[in-house]
């Protein structure tokens, strides 16, 4: 934080103007959801100033290598890292399935907001919607274009007779190119969240789930998570009242999975989380689903746990052990395959 004048609040008058720099992505859906951040934050903290610094990071300055091909795991967060660190922010507004599971040293996760909704959907050409609204629908030889190795891979598993294209671009770009009369793509994936905040969920026709087209999400897909220095009290007061202890538990359940597979974000790498009632009536459990998927999908590892979380350091416990049943059952084989067939995966999974 800073005063108005750029001089540093540690002992500041009470009568001086504080404000509050928040870090951004340039694109029209990181836009909207830094929106959301700054609105909970001027509601409830009135009394100070927020402004905000929107900027392009590398995946949004590359929009046409493939994600899965870039090598650096922060794609979308390593210049606006630098300026937190630098203090020339307070605080970073992320999609939270956008922040790698292992964070600069001087860097953590602040809070986490409720999630929206976290499943992938299908997006249909439009001269095809009206006879294909679903993926068992289209017919062999379909063009689905994705960025995300975890989607290609969970859909060559229950699709195999369907083909890929990797698309690239913001959401708007990415839908005029379905949209082409002489485009390649018969139907896009995209999270759902996004397509949601962009008020273009008229666009889904399929939402995709384990029960629904047998897709799971990427880790934290749904959530923002808001990225701050590690120490600074201050903005950590500030989001305390705003994170969601549900999202937040769930959601560190999903990245330490992640994390202990040794996993980036764009390696395929399924969940799928919710609360459930306990069987005595008395809170809620976490049941998670997770699944690891070869590039080709012909092979594939499944596991689920379902257990009380209260704490962070039980949301830590829940996602190593479910990773651990996926190691025993042989998901280390898969990723290791992976690493040795394509080098070390880096990137972002796709928005």
């Amino acid at each position: 934080m800073a005063t108005a004048d750029g001089q540093s609040d540690d002992a500041i008058p009470s009568e001086v103007e504080i404000i509050i720099h928040i870090g951004t992505r340039k694109s029209k859906l990181a836009l909207i959801q830094t929106a959301i951040v700054h609105e909970a934050l001027r509601k409830a903290w009135p009394e100070f100033q927020y402004e905000i610094h929107a900027m392009s990071t590398m995946g949004d300055k590359n929009q046409v290598t493939p994600l899965h091909d870039f090598g650096a795991k922060s794609l979308w967060t390593h210049e606006l890292e630098a300026l937190l660190i630098e203090g020339k922010l307070d605080l970073i507004v992320h999609s939270l399935k956008d922040i790698p599971t292992q964070l600069p040293p001087s860097c953590t996760i602040g809070a986490i907001f409720p999630r929206a909704d976290p499943r992938d959907a299908l997006v249909m050409k439009p001269t095809l919607a009206t006879e294909h609204s679903t993926l068992d629908s289209l017919p062999a030889g379909s063009t689905v274009g994705t960025s995300s190795v975890r989607r290609s891979a969970q859909i060559s598993r229950k699709y195999p007779n369907l083909r890929f294209a990797d698309v690239r671009g913001n959401v708007g770009t990415r839908l005029s190119k379905l949209d082409a009369e002489d485009g390649q793509y018969s139907c896009l994936i995209l999270a759902a969240a996004g397509l949601q905040r962009l008020e273009l969920g008229d666009r889904i026709t399929q939402y995709l789930d384990s029960e629904n087209g047998g897709i799971l999400h990427a880790v934290g897909q749904g959530a923002l998570g808001v990225e701050i220095r590690e120490g600074d009290q201050k903005t950590t007061r500030l989001l305390e009242k705003l994170a969601c202890s549900k999202t937040t538990m769930a959601c560190l359940a999903e990245r330490s999975l992640l994390r202990t597979l040794e996993g980036g974000c764009s390696v395929p790498i399924g969940v799928e989380s919710r609360w459930v009632a306990n069987e005595d009536g008395d809170g809620e459990k976490l049941l998670m689903k997770a699944v690891v998927v070869s590039l080709d999908g012909k092979e594939s590892v499944e596991a689920e746990k379902c257990d009380r979380i209260e704490s962070k350091g039980q949301a830590d416990e829940f996602g190593w052990a479910l990773a651990r049943d996926l190691v025993e059952k042989g998901a280390s084989k898969i990723l290791e395959k992976i690493t040795l067939n394509r080098g070390i995966i880096g990137g972002q999974d796709g928005a």
